[in-house]
């Protein structure tokens, strides 16, 4: 069942592994398939040189495992509440990568300082608030999803310009049409935080990036007028 989605998934978790994103087993991808509702997800807590496409995990919207004998990853509720949510995407990324981790933990948005950033993001990078006692004692990997999602529907930003957010006190998911742009996201994202880290130090004053340029980046790239490339 979904064997060419299983590959996917497991190339994408192996590139978290490659990419430096995640050590020991601090991160995780899945990808959904949007005809069956089925989504592909790592299993949890399982070593990355154990990992391979036969034991990937099946589940169905509701969580319940369909396909695989391992527990399906601790973070799957969150995943499940952002594609029942975010019908566009198709892939989502979890890790605990350093740069954007360092952010998440001090509970700030990342500044697009540059065109670096508005080359993927259009705009900060936003950071959820603090999840409520009720929120972390209940259904706390739901709740981490429907606060990513209140943050989006709150401040009126589409997840397609998006695709990345920062739980507070937490780290980052990134997604996207597929799980390896997902994973490309995470991978810019952990660079861009690292640069806008970098540039604070440097000028702990320095302003975001001009609209007009953040613009032309970003939609040079992205939408209908984008022209960059060979397509």
């Amino acid at each position: 069942m979904l064997d060419e989605l299983k590959k996917e998934v497991y190339k994408a978790n192996m590139l978290l592994k490659e990419s430096g994103l995640v050590i020991l087993t601090w991160g995780n991808a899945s990808a959904i398939d949007r005809e069956t509702g089925l989504i592909v997800i790592k299993p949890s807590g399982v070593e990355y040189d154990e990992l391979s496409p036969n034991n990937l995990v099946v589940i169905n919207m509701n969580g319940d495992v369909v396909e695989g004998d391992l527990k399906p990853s601790s973070d799957t509720k969150t995943h499940i509440e952002l594609y029942k949510h975010f019908n566009s995407i198709g892939g989502i990324v979890h890790t605990h990568s350093h740069y954007a981790t360092s952010w998440a933990q001090a509970g700030k948005e990342i500044p697009p300082f540059g065109t670096t950033h508005a080359d993927t993001f259009y705009g900060n990078i936003p950071c959820t608030r603090p999840m409520s006692y009720e929120e972390i004692e209940g259904s706390y990997e739901k709740e981490t999803g429907r606060v990513i999602v209140e943050l989006f529907r709150n401040n009126n930003i589409d997840e397609n310009n998006m695709g990345a957010v920062l739980v507070k006190s937490h780290g980052p998911f990134t997604w996207g049409q597929s799980v390896a742009e997902a994973v490309e996201n995470a991978i810019i994202l952990e660079e861009t935080a690292k640069m806008a880290f970098n540039t604070e130090l440097l000028n702990h004053n320095q302003e975001p990036i001009e609209s007009v340029l953040l613009n032309k980046h970003f939609f040079r790239k992205h939408g209908k007028d984008a022209y960059y490339g060979q397509y």
